[in-house]
């Protein structure tokens, strides 16, 4: 897995790298990430693959990545040798085992009798405006078991508004998901590092990604009562979004807390997140991390093992960066140069998905960094 990060997108320089590629045997599997400013090349990158007979994966995302910082221009193209198979599945937006029936049917279309023995990974790239994707994995994980360890991240626009946003040689799409079937060789790691409050609150009614109730209350009412308890700040609907993304939900798991961020609000009192919030789901009130407090980037390093001159693809979350605001570079660089990587390349995500490390099933983050190697 290499990954090239090209200034602009530049018919020449691309056009020489693409044509590198096509002289490989096996051919490799061609995943690009473009930046939303850039959208309008997509059809640039389908014909420049249809043309030289590569397969093609895309998605569509805020912002590129670098290691010179975030870009909304050019375009990060990923050459995968180690790829048994891959998918792009349209219309998800229907109930989450439907969804997921599509999804494990699409893996079994992809995967055949691919020669592969041993552990695969599964790496999906899902439109963040679908609504129940956590639901999707806890139903996909009903159908494909153990075969597959998970992870992945959201595309689309940072303004959560609908967009096509995902890719291959033929389509552009919203409302579906990319597969890609990796091999154990494939190192990933997804860690958001974030510590938990103790207020303890249930989520009494809610709809997907939208808290209607808490203890009985308006989300909003009980949200604004404990983040005032716990950390002293008066939130109103002024400066809801000024305070959110630092303190977010934590939705209570067996075995973790997965961060849900708050991203807007209704005069009802109703909180919409990233993600979906079961009901009678227990919560928590987190709060982001300082950096210098943060040890994300070394538990990321310990599950990723030995990144010496190799690059790493990185994709790093929307909410952590509004968080962290220009640290966010310095975290990055913090991560290269822990890592000793050559280089980073990636994008800005909406969302997250790991595996849980105890029972195997596929978890939605907020606020994680994703690292492939």
């Amino acid at each position: 897995m290499t990954p090239r990060y090209f200034p602009a997108v530049d018919p020449t320089a691309v056009s020489a790298w693409l044509d590198e590629l096509a002289t490989r045997s096996p051919r490799p599997l061609v995943f690009a990430l473009l930046p939303e400013a850039e959208k309008a090349r997509v059809g640039d990158l389908q014909s420049g693959c249809c043309e030289r007979g590569l397969d093609l994966l895309g998605a569509i995302f805020p912002t590129l990545l670098t290691e010179q910082g975030f870009t909304t221009s050019g375009v990060t193209l990923v050459s995968i040798e180690n790829s048994s198979g891959h998918f792009l599945v349209p219309d998800l937006a229907v109930q989450p085992a439907y969804a997921a029936e599509r999804i494990a049917w699409a893996v079994g279309q992809a995967r055949g009798a691919d020669g592969h023995p041993g552990p695969r990974q599964l790496f999906l790239v899902f439109d963040s405006m679908l609504p129940s994707i956590a639901s999707i994995l806890v139903k996909l994980f009903n159908r494909l078991k153990h075969d597959f360890t998970y992870a992945g991240v959201n595309a689309g626009s940072e303004t959560f508004q609908p967009m096509p946003c995902l890719f291959d040689n033929q389509r552009l799409l919203g409302n579906g998901a990319i597969g890609i079937i990796l091999d154990s060789e494939t190192q990933i790691a997804v860690q958001h590092g974030y510590p938990v409050s103790k207020s303890t609150m249930r989520a009494t009614s809610t709809a997907g990604n939208r808290i209607d109730k808490i203890d009985g209350q308006p989300a909003m009412a009980v949200y604004q009562q404990v983040i005032a308890a716990e950390f002293g700040i008066r939130l109103t609907t002024d400066n809801f979004y000024d305070y959110a993304v630092h303190y977010p939900f934590g939705l209570v798991g067996s075995l973790e807390i997965l961060v849900r961020i708050p991203v807007a609000f209704n005069e009802d009192g109703s909180i919409f997140c990233v993600g979906e919030v079961p009901a009678n789901s227990m919560l928590r009130l987190l709060k982001a991390p300082a950096l210098e407090n943060s040890s994300c980037v070394h538990t990321v390093l310990q599950q990723l093992g030995p990144c010496a001159d190799a690059p790493l693809l990185t994709f790093y979350c929307a909410g952590r960066r509004l968080h962290f605001g220009d640290e966010a570079s310095k975290e990055l660089r913090e991560l290269q140069t822990n890592s000793g990587a050559s280089a980073i390349h990636g994008a800005l995500s909406l969302g997250e998905i790991s595996t849980n490390g105890d029972i195997g099933i596929p978890e939605f983050h907020n606020a994680a960094l994703v690292c492939l190697r």
